[in-house]
């Protein structure tokens, strides 16, 4: 087992392309505001680890709302979601500020790249976001993503960084994902509480399968706890993408394959990027409805959707929306993106594409949602 871990650690240090998530308690004071020294450390860790261009980094940054608490007068994180939009419309700006002032010591730029899950779902945005990054990386620049928090709305919201920093490592096909936190690891119990260990490695959900995973950070500052890292992980392993989860203080050293944090073995293959978006970042505007005989053709035989196996359209959506696809009781079972307007569904259903075709044009002649703009949705 020791050395199925030190064999990992190795790859870990061999990553070439590696996306960096580090959370707002890592950045910021007590108060809420951004600690210069904070984040000259961590800019010199991953300056050091590019290696002179030999490692690509892209980091995934929260601390925008964090950043503009203080200057707006504000205690703690609001709860409503327009002094969240101001606080971050205020905090991005400082936030890319500091960066770039702490890069320029190293001689290194600094790309800004926001993002709405709105972009990343639809597969023309997403494939933009791919292309400037890739070019940011090419152009030696370290990319800082950060959600687009000003104008997302609770529909359209990550929800957290650390399920943003999982969909970009597939996006930008990374070698790594490391999550930096203000915990060291996922431990067996309450870390703050003697008798608890560090979990060295996770292969799979059976190993965290007696864990109490706590809900809440420490600093309050911040959206997620450790359930969020644990998913973002478990998103990043199913996509091929080893994981390690650690803290702020440790980033070097789990950047250099060093025994710290919690290893994520991968626990899948890679896929189409639009897929992994399309089930982890998309918010379905509506459903269908599906007769028994769809549901076992989708989810069975792994077929595309054709209108002869709907039987009724729920929602208001245009095509290309993502849309859930569910069976008679209810469950979702597939998430896809539609071919046809809500309102041009109607006179579809049941149908088949020939007789569409005759009666309403040859453009009526294909899937309502075809086999390579699907992904299942398992329980």
């Amino acid at each position: 087992m020791a050395g199925q871990v030190a064999g990992a650690r190795q790859a870990v240090a061999g990553a070439h392309r590696i996306v960096v998530k580090v959370g707002s308690s890592s950045l910021t004071t007590a108060a809420g505001g951004l600690d210069a020294d904070r984040v000259d450390a961590l800019v010199d860790v991953l300056t050091k680890h590019r290696s002179g261009g030999e490692k690509e980094i892209v980091l995934v940054s929260s601390g925008a709302i964090a950043a503009g608490l203080a200057p707006l007068g504000l205690r703690r994180r609001p709860k409503d979601l327009a002094r969240q939009q101001a606080a971050a419309s205020v905090g991005q700006g400082l936030l890319v500020a500091r960066y770039t002032a702490s890069c320029a010591r190293h001689g290194v730029r600094v790309g800004q790249v926001l993002l709405t899950a709105d972009d990343t779902s639809r597969r023309a945005h997403h494939r933009n976001a791919a292309r400037t990054l890739d070019k940011l990386l090419a152009m030696g620049a370290l990319p800082i993503v950060n959600e687009n928090d000003t104008v997302a709305t609770d529909e359209i919201r990550f929800g957290d960084n650390d399920r943003l920093a999982a969909l970009v490592a597939h996006l930008v096909r990374a070698d790594l994902l490391v999550l930096l936190s203000d915990v060291d690891g996922v431990y067996d119990g309450d870390p703050s509480k003697p008798g608890t260990s560090r979990i060295v490695e996770v292969r799979g959900p059976a190993d965290l399968a007696h864990v109490d995973i706590g809900s809440a950070g420490k600093a309050g500052v911040g959206t997620g706890g450790m359930v969020t890292k644990v998913e973002a992980a478990r998103i990043a392993a199913a996509a091929g993408i080893p994981v390690v989860l650690t803290s702020a203080v440790h980033a070097a050293e789990a950047l250099a394959g060093g025994d710290t944090g919690t290893y994520f073995h991968p626990t899948g293959k890679r896929s189409a990027d639009r897929l992994l978006w399309l089930q982890h970042a998309s918010t379905p505007q509506g459903a269908l409805v599906l007769d028994d005989g769809a549901v076992r053709a989708v989810v069975d035989r792994r077929t595309s959707l054709l209108p002869a196996g709907i039987a009724a359209v729920e929602g208001d959506f245009t095509a290309g929306d993502p849309v859930e696809l569910r069976d008679s009781t209810g469950r979702a079972v597939a998430r896809g993106l539609v071919n046809f307007d809500a309102k041009e569904i109607p006179q579809l259903i049941g149908r088949s594409t020939r007789e569409l075709a005759r009666e309403l044009g040859p453009e009526y002649e294909r899937e309502v949602v075809h086999r390579d703009d699907l992904v299942l949705l398992h329980p």
